[in-house]
C-alpha cells in the first residue's frame, strides 16, 4: 500500500539535493569553523554561503541572519532576547492566543518573571485586527509578536499592516514565519518586521536547524554564552552540515516558490470542495481565501479527530489533528478554541497539509476514504446520538 503523506506542516521530507549537499560536511569537510586552518575555513565559508542564501530569500542582509537549532529556539531567542535587552524601557509584550507553543510558552515564562503580556483576540477565521494592535500599544510596550501564518488553520495574518503600526510606535515586531518562508514570498522590508523565525525541516531541509532574522540595530541579548560564534550572538560550535542543508533548501525553494504555491493551492481547493460535498456537518477552519496554499483544516461534527486520524493511517494516509508539538495532548486545540469553536467541534478537527510529492490522485484517495470513515464512526458515536 502506497502511503500518502499529508502532514507537511509538521515536517517535510529532506530534499535529495539537500542531503547531497550536506554529506561532504560529515566526512571530508568536517573542520571546525572556528579553526584558522584550511579545513576550518572551508567549513566557515560554507556557513557564510548558506547565510547569504537565507538572507536573499527573505530580502535581508547576510549579517542579519543568526543560525539556530530550529524555529522553537528562534522564537525563544526573539522574545526573551528582546524582553531582557529592553526591560529598562518597559515590560509589555503584545501577542495572540493562536501562536505556536514556542511563542506561547516563552510568553508564559516571561509573564512569571514580571513581564505583562496582552493576548489580542482573533475573529472566527483566526485573523488579528491591526487596529486592536494599535489600541493595545502603551508607553511600556517593547515587543509585538504575531505569526505570519497559522501552522494549524493556515490563516495568513495582516503582518504588513501590523508592521507599519509597530514601526510608527517605535516598538519591535517579531513574526514566526516558520510556515511561510519557502512556501509563499516573504520580504522582511515589505513586512516591516524586526525579527523573523525560520525552521529548516518545514521547507525540505534537515531537522535541528533554523534561523532568526534580526534587523540591524535591534537590541537583543544572547541566550547562549561561550565562544565567538554568530558574532557572539549564539555561542557553540555550528552544526555545519545542517546549516549547509538549510542554505540548499532555501535556494531550491526560492526557484520554485510561485509555481509550487499555485499547484498546491489547486489541490487544496479540490480537497476543500470535495470534503464539503461528500461529508455533511463539516466546517472549514481558518480563512476561506487568505490561507496558506497547502493547508486544509476541517472540523467534522459528531466524530473525534483522533479516531479519524487512526482510521486514515490504517488506509495509508498520514494527517494530523493540529500542531505536531501538541499531538500527544488530548486537550482541544488552543487555536480552534480561540476561533470560537466549542470543545466538541475542536476535538473533531483534522489538518491536511500538502507538499511537493502530493498529486491529484492523493486528494481523490482522501475523498474516497474519509467519507466512509466518518460514516462508520458516526454510527458508533455517542455525540451523534445525543443530537437525535
Amino acid at each position: 500500500m502506497r502511503r500518502i503523506y499529508l502532514d507537511h506542516a509538521a515536517t517535510t521530507p529532506t530534499h535529495p539535493e539537500v542531503v547531497e549537499a550536506m554529506l561532504p560536511f560529515f566526512t571530508d569537510a568536517f573542520g571546525n569553523p572556528s579553526s584558522i586552518h584550511s579545513q576550518g575555513q572551508e567549513a566557515k565559508g560554507a556557513i557564510e554561503g548558506a547565510r547569504i542564501k537565507v538572507a536573499e530569500l527573505i530580502g535581508a542582509r547576510s549579517e542579519e541572519i543568526i543560525f539556530t537549532s530550529g524555529g522553537t529556539e528562534a522564537d525563544n531567542f526573539a522574545l526573551k532576547g528582546v524582553a531582557y535587552a529592553n526591560e529598562h524601557k518597559g515590560n509589555h509584550i503584545i501577542t495572540t492566543p493562536i501562536e505556536h507553543h514556542a511563542v506561547m510558552e516563552a510568553c508564559k515564562f516571561l509573564e512569571r518573571r514580571g513581564f505583562r503580556i496582552t493576548y489580542l483576540p482573533v475573529d472566527e477565521h483566526g485573523l488579528v485586527d491591526p487596529q486592536d494592535v494599535r489600541k493595545a500599544i502603551t508607553d511600556n510596550t517593547i515587543l509585538i509578536s504575531v505569526m505570519h501564518a497559522s501552522n494549524e488553520v493556515g490563516t495568513i495574518e495582516p503582518v504588513e499592516e501590523i508592521g507599519k503600526i509597530a514601526r510608527e510606535a517605535g516598538v519591535y515586531f517579531h513574526t514566526d514565519a516558520v510556515q511561510t518562508v519557502g512556501h509563499i514570498p516573504v520580504n522582511v522590508d515589505k513586512l516591516k518586521v524586526d525579527l523573523l523565525s525560520i525552521s529548516g525541516h518545514k521547507l525540505y531541509g534537515p531537522k535541528g536547524v533554523g534561523a532568526l532574522y534580526v534587523r540591524k540595530g535591534t537590541r537583543l541579548v544572547s541566550l547562549m554564552h561561550g565562544g565567538e560564534q554568530e558574532k557572539r550572538r549564539r555561542a557553540g560550535t555550528e552544526n555545519v552540515p545542517a546549516i549547509v542543508g538549510l542554505g540548499k533548501a532555501v535556494g531550491l525553494a526560492g526557484r520554485e516558490i510561485d509555481k509550487e504555491a499555485e499547484r498546491l493551492a489547486y489541490l487544496r481547493d479540490k480537497l476543500i470542495k470535495g470534503l464539503g460535498e461528500k461529508i455533511d456537518h463539516i466546517r472549514l477552519n481558518g480563512h476561506p481565501t487568505r490561507r496558506l496554499p497547502n493547508n486544509v483544516n476541517v472540523s467534522v461534527d459528531f466524530v473525534e479527530g483522533e479516531s479519524m486520524l487512526l482510521n486514515l493511517d490504517l488506509e495509508g494516509i498520514c494527517a494530523s489533528t493540529g500542531s505536531a508539538c501538541s499531538s500527544a495532548i488530548l486537550e482541544p486545540s488552543h487555536v480552534l478554541l480561540a476561533l470560537g469553536l466549542p470543545p466538541e467541534q475542536a476535538h473533531g478537527s483534522l489538518r491536511f497539509t500538502l507538499g511537493r510529492e502530493n498529486t491529484e490522485a492523493d486528494i481523490e484517495r482522501v475523498l474516497e476514504v474519509l467519507p466512509e470513515i466518518v460514516t462508520k464512526l458516526r454510527a458508533m458515536s455517542p455525540l451523534l446520538k445525543t443530537q437525535k
